[in-house]
């Protein structure tokens, strides 16, 4: 079972989640160490990106064997945005790009742009039109929520404007800005989504929390994949899950305490071999209370864990967690990452008074990458 992006196939159909702080390159190797599928970078700022940041540079690096290399790109000037997709095409290598239309965060959406946009129907149009043209031969996706809020519902309109202006596929998070990561997914949405633009590849998102998940999104939806996010986290062996039901095949029996232990340190290795020693395990920090999420690892540990300073002292404290304790199936549902919601949408002042914009203030380009 796989779907195809322009020239790319994904087989399985699988989408990794753009997470900020989370994507990097060396989660992506992790992850594609358990299965295939399509493993996109974090969010990336077109206007960092032309002015050649060196955190957005940094971000931007992808290991020498990632193949496609897929990378989200957050923008709302078309001018800036066109630019960030050519140098990304000609100078970058890039084989794949997603688009932001999603984010709910109030540092974005209060300048009008992530999930905001698309209510800004012209502008939106005219950023992804930008993106399609500079992109040339390589593939362009838009990823969006059903809106603002359930009075403000535009996924409908979105996906048509994208499928107008030439995408690849759409991607949509069954969630309302609003909702930020509280509730249910609305996967009916992503079938209504699915019957409005059935010339392109539809992507669902939303609760995808076991392999099992994936399956009856996509046979409730009719969606062509899935896109999986904080389902993932402190879990990157929910990929090989993944590639065995679309095989036809059970899921493995899920690792013990001791293998991820081990999975732990591979995983701060990569980000050290990556980033360097300080940021790499700075940025490893926030990863073990998801991996340790359900397991009986104590308090005094998984503080340890948390204030780790170098490999050696990693691989001391993995030591000390007891090897035989089996993976408690109770935690493939505990929810990992964010779980705030919901909460009003910090918005521009009149920003709902009308659909039309030819711009936004120019703090909306000024989005730190990787959020």
């Amino acid at each position: 079972m796989s779907f195809q992006i322009g020239p790319i196939v994904v087989d399985p159909p699988v989408v990794l989640a753009p997470m900020a702080g989370v994507t990097n390159a060396p989660f992506r190797r992790l992850c594609r160490e358990f299965g295939a599928g399509l493993y996109v970078s974090e969010m990336i700022g077109a206007r960092s990106l032309v002015e050649k940041s060196e955190k957005t540079m940094t971000l931007a690096r992808f290991d020498d064997d990632e193949i496609p290399r897929s990378i989200q790109l957050y923008g709302t000037d078309p001018g800036a945005l066109g630019e960030a997709v050519a140098f990304l095409v000609e100078d970058h290598g890039v084989d794949h790009i997603d688009m932001n239309f999603g984010c709910p965060m109030g540092k974005v959406t209060r300048h009008g742009g992530g999930a905001a946009l698309p209510w800004k129907t012209n502008l939106f149009r005219s950023v992804v039109r930008a993106a399609v043209i500079n992109a040339g031969d390589v593939p362009v996706t838009v990823k969006f929520r059903l809106g603002i809020d359930e009075e403000h519902l535009t996924f409908i309109e979105t996906g048509l404007t994208a499928e107008e202006e030439g995408v690849a596929a759409v991607a949509l998070h069954a969630r309302t800005a609003r909702q930020l990561y509280s509730g249910k997914a609305r996967w009916s949405a992503i079938r209504e989504l699915k019957e409005a633009v059935p010339t392109l590849p539809v992507l669902g998102n939303g609760d995808i929390w076991t392999a099992d998940d994936a399956l009856e999104m996509m046979r409730s939806t009719g969606c062509d994949g899935v896109v999986v996010g904080r389902g993932c986290l402190g879990r990157p062996w929910l990929f090989r899950d993944l590639a065995d039901v679309f095989a036809g095949r059970q899921p493995q029996t899920p690792p013990d305490l001791g293998e991820v232990g081990r999975i732990m340190i591979r995983h701060a290795e990569l980000l050290v071999d990556h980033f360097g020693e300080k940021t790499g395990l700075n940025l490893f920090r926030k990863h073990p209370s998801w991996y340790l999420k359900g397991f009986p690892a104590g308090p005094v540990l998984r503080d340890g864990f948390a204030r780790v300073a170098s490999i050696e002292e990693l691989m001391s404290l993995a030591e000390r967690l007891d090897p035989d304790v089996p993976f408690p199936e109770e935690a493939n549902r505990m929810v990992r990452g964010h779980s705030h919601g919901p909460r009003p949408v910090r918005l521009p002042h009149g920003f709902l008074d009308d659909r039309k914009a030819e711009r936004l203030a120019d703090e909306a380009e000024q989005v730190v990458s990787g959020g």
